[in-house]
């Protein structure tokens, strides 16, 4: 299974879209605001593109992944973070010592995420954060990643993580109301080929497929930056209710101040 993440992890210098590299700019300049002058975990870095930003902010940052192979290349790109590796359902840190944690486009390839879930209530200080950034799985023409286990989405992720003594609040990122007219027109043929199962798998297969749906693409940046790409802030969303307006939901779950 390691071995897969290095086929599904976009690595620097892989193509990607521009709405993909607006994604990466939201959830890390998002994410920021809630580090300044935090100690700050991030789980399954990958390779790393968004840990000069945080490491701009935060206090104290330490990131970790379940792949050494990605890992290592993280390691590259910010030699002087802590880095290591281990999985999100045994986090390696001990009870209280984290401000926030941040997972992102990754907690559906935890297999069960109350363990990490717990995991995460364990290290976070009482009042800490818990980030979350994952693809919405309630838009009508979702395709779940290969290799992925659970989906959660604003629903699930309110009922699993208020269950954990975490308040929740949601944001949405990439409307799709505002995608390219030949995203808007796709997308019913997206949900055909999403129920019989004809998505291509293969890495090369995908890339054909970005290439029509999104147009021209670029080569994805060793790091991610204020300047990468415009901000466009997430829009607040409400919580316990599905949402099927954005490409992507956005989660800070706070620990009551009691831990």
């Amino acid at each position: 299974m390691i071995a897969q993440f290095v086929h599904i992890t976009e690595l620097a210098g892989t193509a990607i879209s521009s709405e993909q590299l607006q994604r990466m700019v939201t959830r890390y300049v998002w994410a920021a605001d809630y580090c300044t002058g935090k100690d700050v975990l991030e789980v399954a870095c990958g390779s790393g593109q968004g840990l000069h930003l945080l490491q701009s902010r935060a206090r104290s940052l330490k990131a970790g992944d379940y792949s050494e192979e990605i890992l290592a290349v993280a390691r590259r790109n910010a030699p002087d973070v802590e880095m290591q590796r281990f999985d999100a359902q045994e986090l390696p840190y001990p009870d209280s010592s984290i401000d926030v944690i941040i997972i992102f486009e990754a907690l559906y390839y935890v297999p069960d995420p109350n363990r990490f879930f717990a995991e995460a209530r364990r290290v976070l200080r009482p009042g800490g954060h818990l980030l979350i950034a994952t693809a919405n799985k309630d838009l009508f023409d979702f395709n779940p990643s290969p290799h992925s286990h659970h989906y959660l989405g604003v629903r699930e992720l309110s009922v699993s993580l208020e269950s954990f003594g975490f308040t929740c609040d949601f944001f949405g990122d990439t409307p799709t109301d505002s995608v390219s007219l030949r995203q808007r027109i796709l997308r019913p043929v997206k949900y055909v080929a999403v129920r019989l199962g004809l998505m291509p798998k293969t890495a090369d297969g995908k890339l054909w497929l970005k290439r029509l749906v999104f147009g021209r693409m670029i080569p994805m940046p060793q790091f991610i930056d204020e300047t990468s790409a415009p901000y466009v802030a997430p829009t607040p969303i409400a919580r316990g209710k599905a949402d099927i307006r954005h490409k992507v939901v956005l989660c800070a779950a706070q620990m009551t101040e009691t831990g």
